[in-house]
């Protein structure tokens, strides 16, 4: 883990104990504002289509939730656009609690990325928790003949713009992952987006296009299965799911780091007392040892905290992302 997220870890966890130490304190305010929240179902938006990385983190997390609201939370998938499309759906919907985001990190790449996002990142939407982080996988189809990075980079300088690599959307982590890569190493590539993890992971297995960055939650099973050969992962450190795959740094390629996260969000102006609900809701099925341990089983380590550090991270990342945009001279698809 980057010392970024170390440090979102440690905010994260003091966070969340706060604000389970203050249940007490802030109940009355919870009665007075949020009356008998939730009165029915919660419909969790999930803006990737079904088995993607955002899509399988999100139904780990929607039983425990759920118990905890004493509502059942109905995940829709609305795919397409780099997330932007579901993520529009939520910042239109009523701020009532009973449309919320469940969203991966692309939610501070889009802005620079995609133009007439028709959202605001920040402005229209209240942060509710950051869920969990996680780096994002290099895979290649098991025919591809390169087995390292290393060899990846070598054919790809003998004919540029010869492979092609898949991730689940222009400005995704996935895609920022592909384009750092060749600024580091001098190389072009053709990236290739998709809708989402699910179609990118089939078209890679069935041989359609090489090479694959994307989250780990959705290869994982594929690797163990020895339908997709992984390469390296995107952090400074190694992922626990695959403690044998090298990170890119180890690889031979310096200064490369891609943290990504999955996180709640609901539209802006929710009521703090709804906000407060659902993040105690997050944060204690997020503390739950099984859902800590299907996380990590996915690659991926809970975080969890209070609303706060979520909007701390998507201030800090969206300049940071833009930069990259600019450098890599990205433009949209």
């Amino acid at each position: 883990m980057s010392t970024f997220f170390k440090r979102r870890k440690v905010l994260g966890l003091a966070g969340a104990s706060a604000a389970l130490a203050g249940l007490g304190s802030t109940s009355s305010s919870w009665a007075q504002g949020a009356g008998d929240y939730p009165r029915q179902p919660i419909k969790m938006i999930v803006p990737y289509p079904p088995g993607g990385g955002t899509d399988v983190i999100a139904r780990i997390l929607q039983q425990r939730v759920s118990q905890s609201l004493g509502q059942q939370v109905i995940i829709e998938n609305r795919g397409g656009a780099g997330g932007s499309i579901g993520s529009l759906a939520v910042a239109k919907s009523p701020n009532d609690g009973y449309t919320i985001l469940f969203t991966l990190s692309s939610h501070t790449i889009n802005p620079a990325i995609i133009p007439r996002l028709g959202f605001d990142s920040i402005a229209d939407f209240e942060p509710i928790v950051m869920a969990a982080s996680l780096p994002q996988l290099l895979a290649a189809t098991p025919s591809f003949a390169p087995n390292t990075v290393a060899e990846v980079v070598a054919a790809a300088r003998r004919a540029p713009g010869s492979l092609s690599f898949a991730s689940v959307g222009n400005g995704s982590p996935g895609h920022l992952a592909g384009e750092l890569m060749m600024l580091r190493t001098g190389t072009q590539m053709n990236h290739v987006p998709y809708r989402g993890g699910g179609p990118a992971v089939t078209d890679v297995m069935a041989g359609q296009v090489p090479l694959l960055w994307v989250s780990i939650p959705a290869a994982a099973q594929f690797v163990k299965q020895g339908k997709l050969k992984a390469l390296a992962v995107s952090t400074v450190k190694r992922s626990a799911a695959f403690p044998e795959v090298p990170t890119m740094q180890e690889a031979g390629i310096s200064d490369f780091e891609v943290d990504s996260w999955y996180a709640a969000f609901a539209p802006a102006k929710t009521p703090a007392p709804i906000i407060e609900r659902l993040n105690r809701a997050f944060n204690e099925a997020l503390n739950s040892a099984d859902v800590k341990e299907k996380l990590l089983a996915q690659g991926s380590e809970a975080v969890g905290g209070a609303p706060s550090v979520l909007a701390r991270v998507v201030a800090q990342e969206i300049p940071k992302w833009a930069k990259l945009v600019k450098d890599a001279n990205i433009k949209p698809d």
